[in-house]
């Protein structure tokens, strides 16, 4: 059984209706890469993942002719990954989760997502997730608002047993962490605390577990998670972006520890199906990240459903999810998006504001680090037509941040 050929396409799909108007908060988001690879026997295997990727001729070519079954357990690309094994799965009429383990689970609890928001927005997205079916809800902190406001508005509308999933971006020293995590510990809503270190601050963690109940989540273990592991820093370890092969030994590793793990693979319902499969076998998962919940549409078609809060393991051959080729070739060959005319606002609590040409650095306006500006707030202004508009872009293009007056 031989690989024939290695395809990729870069896809431009449409964001969810819900995040028009927010198009510079999610720049970025709405790209992604399809990969088709083809067997000699006529098998075809798709995977997907966020962004545009390119793979050069000799990373192609050292594929071709190869059988797929050499890359078992390898850590190519995530979606090209998800490709060979939908290809192998496919081609012995098994899902792909057979060739990673023994199935310990037939559902996969899965989180919903969004990028920073306003504290309202927040709420809104909250309330849409939990509409959805789901019961984990993952955003990361920002600097340019307030995370004690946002989770209190997520409190607010969150139904019983809801969980935040915090991603604290691992960008500051300990002082300026540990009182934000002192307020957080009072909302029942915050569930899950990713990264609030530096990833080197080893003792910074080891103390922050050892004082808090709320679960640690390490993304990035600096020395390979063996050590971190050992070393008692995190309650979980973030398993699926890092390589498949490392996702598999690195989860059945913290289960061996009593440890559990979060899957993050990002992307469409291709990833989601690979994430899937990748839970299905991997001991203690808590909940996969994937993103598939920011897009109006999809290669296949399809999204697979939620309900209490966790997707099903797809039994079908391979991924267990098809493509459509007239959906994948649509995406394919609409153009990139392009931004609006923009123009940052970052709102003081002491009445000032600030314009920016795009989203303010927080720490360079106001001298302090993430979290520790209550009552901050941000948004962006779209060119709306008016005079002021245009007066104020050509003010923050010439000078850079500019204090309104």
């Amino acid at each position: 059984m031989k690989i024939t050929n290695v395809e990729y396409f870069h896809l431009n799909p449409r964001l969810c209706d819900r995040y028009k108007g927010h198009e510079v908060r999610f720049s970025g988001i709405d790209t992604q890469t399809v990969y088709r690879v083809t067997l000699h026997n006529g098998v075809i295997g798709y995977g997907d993942e966020r962004g545009h990727i390119t793979l050069s001729e000799q990373q192609i070519s050292a594929l071709v002719d190869q059988s797929p079954f050499n890359y078992l357990g390898a850590s190519l690309n995530a979606g090209l990954m998800g490709a060979l094994y939908d290809a192998m799965g496919k081609a012995i009429d098994e899902p792909a989760y057979k060739l990673l383990g023994q199935k310990v689970r037939d559902r996969v609890p899965v989180a919903a997502w969004t990028r920073p928001a306003t504290p309202e927005d927040f709420a809104s997205e909250i309330t849409r997730a939990a509409n959805e079916g789901y019961t984990i809800f993952k955003m990361h902190s920002d600097a340019r608002h307030d995370i004690i406001e946002q989770t209190r508005a997520a409190q607010e509308v969150a139904p019983q047993g809801f969980k935040l999933h915090w991603d604290l971006n691992h960008n500051r020293p300990s002082a300026a962490v540990l009182r934000i995590v002192d307020e957080l510990e009072k909302f029942p809503v915050v569930g899950f605390l990713e990264d609030p270190f530096f990833w080197h601050d080893i003792e910074g963690w080891r103390l922050l577990r050892s004082q808090t109940m709320l679960p640690i989540l390490m993304h990035v273990p600096q020395l390979g998670g063996g050590p971190e592991i050992q070393r008692e820093v995190a309650d979980l370890y973030m398993i699926g972006e890092n390589g498949l092969g490392n996702s598999i030994r690195r989860g059945f590793a913290a289960a061996a520890a009593g440890l559990s793990t979060v899957i993050q693979l990002t992307g469409g319902t291709l990833s989601k199906a690979m994430a899937m499969h990748l839970g299905a076998v991997v001991p203690n998962v808590s909940h996969a990240t994937t993103l598939d919940d920011q897009y109006a549409e999809d290669a296949t078609g399809t999204r697979l459903e939620i309900s209490e809060g966790s997707s099903p393991v797809p039994e079908g051959p391979g991924l267990g999810v098809e493509v459509d080729e007239k959906i994948l070739a649509e995406l394919a060959a609409r153009p990139k998006s392009e931004l609006p005319r923009h123009v940052g606002l970052l709102h003081l609590p002491g009445g000032t504001t600030y314009y920016t040409p795009s989203a303010p650095n927080v720490e360079l306006i106001t001298g302090f680090v993430e979290g520790n500006v209550r009552g901050i707030r941000s948004e962006f202004w779209n060119d709306d037509g008016s005079e002021e508009f245009s007066r104020v872009y050509e003010q923050v293009q010439k000078e850079g941040k500019v204090k309104k007056t």
